[in-house]
């Protein structure tokens, strides 16, 4: 029996969260969401984010699911408790789950502004273990830059050296990313540092716990990993289908939807 499964980002974010869920397990559907209207979320208040969140939850109370999976850090900083609330089916978050797994006492994290100001991660971290240190770092323009058609390379080399000086300098041992955009740049960034700094792409860490709870099951097999997928997007669905051509290597059918409608 398959199990049916909510991904959803403020846009291309949450593909890194889905290429991990695909590479381990083929016996799910997918309904992945993509707030591409209000992109990016990073620069939002803690209330904006929250009242996101409830139409968000909404929508996704009539899909019938068995668990969601929060592909955005700042939506699983800000609002975590009101998605659980409201949805009342196991959801796994990015924050949470890769906390578990940290091995250094000197941590960096690079993320939206939001999720800095939240201080989620350092806040879950340091209640597992009090003793890591934990450095963030904001990364403003990340996601503007990596959600165009056309990615500046330029531009991208230019932020990253930006955004990874503050964290070199401090001796970080891990870099989380803590947006699920920036494992999409990862090749990038694991240029700018040195080889013994580890980077963590925090899906693997959730599609671990989702795997834990939901044992996989093998004989479900196909021959195009996201046949079982299905896009929406709550604005710009042809800008938003060609990102899924070009990050994917796919072409499907998006749907539009208004979020706004759930409040």
């Amino acid at each position: 029996m398959k199990i049916r499964l909510g991904i959803f980002d403020s846009g291309i974010g949450g593909f890194s969260v889905l290429n991990s869920l695909l590479s381990t397990r083929t016996d799910v559907d997918v309904i992945y969401l993509a707030d591409i209207a209000r992109n990016p979320y990073g620069e939002k208040s803690d209330i904006e984010i929250r009242n996101i969140a409830i139409q968000i939850s909404n929508w996704f109370k009539e899909k019938d699911l068995d668990a969601l999976l929060i592909a955005c850090n700042t939506t699983n900083a800000c609002a975590l408790d009101l998605v659980k609330n409201t949805l009342k089916i196991p959801c796994f978050d990015l924050i949470t789950s890769v906390s578990e797994t940290i091995t250094s006492n000197s941590i960096g994290i690079l993320a939206t502004t939001a999720t800095v100001k939240s201080s989620f991660y350092k806040i879950i971290i340091n209640k597992i273990n009090p003793e890591v240190k934990v450095f963030q770092q904001s990364c403003p323009k990340f996601v503007s830059e990596i959600e165009k058609n056309s990615i500046d390379y330029k531009k991208i080399n230019y932020l990253a050296d930006l955004y990874l000086r503050p964290l070199i300098k401090e001796n970080v041992n891990e870099i989380i990313l803590g947006c699920s955009h920036y494992p999409l740049i990862a090749e990038i960034l694991r240029k700018k540092i040195a080889s013994d700094i580890k980077i963590i792409d925090p899906s693997i860490a959730l599609i671990n716990n989702l795997n834990k709870f939901f044992n996989p099951i093998e004989k479900f097999y196909n021959s195009n990993k996201y046949d079982n997928v299905e896009f929406f997007a709550t604005g710009k669905i042809d800008e938003f289908s060609i990102k899924v051509t070009n990050w994917l290597k796919i072409n499907k059918k998006i749907t539009l939807v208004n979020l706004r409608r759930e409040a």
